[in-house]
């Protein structure tokens, strides 16, 4: 039943730091938990976001606030996708209807936002390595705060998940990981640790065994509570002959669990005793994804990450739009492609829904690989399926393509391997802010040897992109956009793209914009209002950012002189700056103007309304173009 805030029950109202949380009963702590849920989806159903991840861990939140003492104690949250309750328990209630908008609060943990956010997060699996800094930096300050990671078990597939517990073990400091097992990352869940964590979910003997002794020890006269409370060791070796082998305790950790992560009685006894407990310390905790509305709980994968919805029925609002997204372009023809060469495999990082490789595994299951949170894995796994003769498309979004720098450089690009990398998600992504955008990889792909970047204009391009790239046999990326394309035919066959080769749009005499992706389109736009102006403009088609196009450039500066690049990507090191340099080499006295994102983290809100704050909407555009040439116009002989 749906909780009316302003009412007297109504005890959301009442919280205004975690600390009141302990002055709450049981009953009122179950009644603040729908109050939340409640909370959560009216906002998520106006502004977006991750409804699913954040509903399933209302109760974990709660039992944390009423043992611990935050901010004292520090509580990292991994990836970030579960943090909404921890956000409206800690002063951020009233903000809450701004989350992921303009101006308004993030959608991850943010250090800059609240210092109950003791860490920032946005990709997955860091949470451990960080809470044992803390740790350690306690401890060198004879500190007695207690540090808590919560990670998910699709985050502990990421490697770096595995280097904390590792280095967590070897130092014996007093940390509390807690695993939230919700059977699911975004898609389902999938490796070994998935299936070793199923282990202690449902091993049937296990679970009648402990029930058994429960109900042995409570009938005890007089002492069975105290004697159950305190026979954990007991349990402990039910399970230990029940599921054999304990990778956790191996490793240097207590373990605990799995316990009820919807029973905040049990979380809170079992988070006081661990309380007093020395060393590191593992609690497994068992939850339900999209817990309390059914729509999610049913499919909590497409509730993960969701726009505006109806709250009534689950529906998502749905935006008028002509045009496929790129990304189902993208799935659509790597199908095809496949058909015709055996060789293609796809790969992603447990994002087949958000890259659009669901479909190609349901055609080819055998050919398709999601390994997990894992982007380093993938792409040197990409590399061995490369060396051995078959053609790896790898599709990652751009933002965790980073955490595979090393790979694409080491394993990829040294040995020349043909490894397609589809970086979805390019540029800015919107309402998930700084840690999603995909501003960056312009910038590092352009300095790897044997490199070839591709970067289309629209989602026909992108067609033709992919065709071609998956026939060479060297190191290839394609960059593109989130969003739909813009609406051009597509085509049934597959047009030859001379590698490295630009293409003129629109002739022109007084400047030349030089544009990749998206920025192509606003280099169109923007022409046409500088020609109203009486400015002729030059639109090019950049098409590759390397190798790129020189001859291109040197003849764009003999034409007009006046050379503007535009890019949806950080200045620094990119496009631009390649342009620059292949001026600089030559001596050119081009005057040129670089177009793109500043040095500096842009914040959410709408890409609309991010590309206008930067001043890169078509309108925008135009007026910097002009001011540029005014500003030159002294200096013409």
């Amino acid at each position: 039943m749906k909780a009316e805030r302003g009412q007297s029950d109504d005890i959301l109202g009442r919280i205004n730091a975690p600390e009141d949380i302990k002055k709450l009963s049981s009953a009122e702590i179950e009644h603040l938990a729908a109050e939340i849920r409640e909370f959560i989806i009216e906002t998520v159903a106006k502004n977006g976001g991750h409804l699913a991840p954040s509903l399933g861990v209302v109760e974990l939140t709660l039992a944390l606030y009423s043992v611990f003492s935050f901010p004292d104690d520090k509580l990292i949250w991994d990836v970030g996708h579960q943090a909404y309750a921890h956000k409206i328990l800690t002063g951020r209630r009233d903000a809450f209807s701004t989350l992921r908008t303009k101006g308004g609060i993030t959608g991850f943990p943010n250090r800059m936002e609240s210092p109950y956010d003791a860490f920032g997060v946005g990709h997955a699996s860091t949470s451990i390595s960080a809470a044992l800094g803390y740790a350690v930096s306690r401890d060198l300050q004879g500190g007695k705060s207690h540090v808590i990671a919560v990670i998910g078990d699709g985050a502990l597939t990421g490697g770096e998940a595995y280097e904390g517990l590792n280095h967590a073990g070897d130092l014996g400091k007093r940390l509390i990981v807690i695993i939230n097992d919700n059977h699911m990352s975004i898609d389902k869940n999938v490796g070994a640790m998935n299936e070793y964590l199923a282990r202690f979910r449902i091993a049937p003997e296990y679970q009648r065994a402990k029930s058994d002794i429960s109900s042995l020890l409570k009938s005890i006269p007089h002492i069975g509570e105290t004697v159950y409370k305190t026979a954990s060791h007991i349990k402990d070796g039910v399970r230990a002959a029940l599921v054999e082998g304990n990778f956790f305790e191996d490793i240097g950790f207590r373990y605990i669990g799995p316990i009820d992560g919807h029973n905040v009685h049990l979380m809170t006894e079992v988070f006081l005793r661990a309380k007093e407990m020395e060393g590191p310390l593992l609690i497994h905790v068992l939850t339900k994804k999209g817990k309390g509305y059914t729509p999610a709980e049913e499919s909590p994968e497409n509730y993960h990450g969701i726009g505006k919805f109806d709250r009534a029925t689950g529906e998502c609002v749905r935006k008028e739009k002509a045009a496929p997204s790129y990304t189902s372009v993208f799935s659509k023809t790597l199908i095809d492609l496949a058909k015709v060469n055996e060789k293609i495999v796809a790969i992603t990082a447990a994002m087949p829904s958000g890259t659009g490789l669901k479909a190609f595994g349901k055609v080819y299951p055998s050919r398709f690989f999601d390994t997990g949170i894992a982007e380093e894995h993938a792409m040197t796994f990409a590399a061995g399926m490369a060396a051995d003769g078959l053609h790896p498309v790898i599709a990652l979004y751009s933002t965790f393509a980073q955490r595979a720098f090393d790979q694409m450089i080491h394993d990829v690009c040294l040995q020349n391997l043909s490894v397609t990398i589809a970086l979805d998600r390019a540029g800015l992504v919107g309402e998930d802010g700084p840690t999603h955008h995909g501003v960056f990889d312009l910038s590092y792909l352009r300095m790897m040897p044997n490199m070839t970047v591709f970067v289309p204009k629209d989602e026909e391009e992108l067609r033709h992109m992919l065709a071609a790239a998956v026939k060479m046999d060297v190191p290839t990326a394609i960059r593109y956009p989130r969003s739909a394309g813009l609406g051009v035919p597509l085509t049934h066959i597959y047009k030859e793209i001379s590698i490295g080769k630009a293409e003129i749009l629109r002739g022109g005499r007084d400047v030349s914009l030089l544009a990749l992706g998206t920025m192509v389109e606003t280099a169109r736009k923007a022409a046409d209002i500088l020609e109203a102006s009486g400015i002729s403009a030059e639109v090019v088609n950049m098409r590759f950012l390397k190798p790129i196009d020189t001859v291109c450039i040197l003849q764009a500066a003999k034409k007009t002189g006046y050379i503007v690049t535009l890019e949806e990507n950080v200045l620094a090191g990119g496009f631009g700056s390649a342009v620059a340099e292949t001026l600089a080499d030559v001596g050119t006295l081009a005057k040129l103007l670089r177009i793109g994102l500043p040095d500096a983290f842009i914040e959410q809100g709408t890409r609309a309304e991010e590309l206008t704050a930067l001043g890169m909407d078509p309108a925008s555009v135009a007026k910097k173009i002009e001011k540029f040439l005014n500003e030159q116009l002294p200096n013409q002989s």
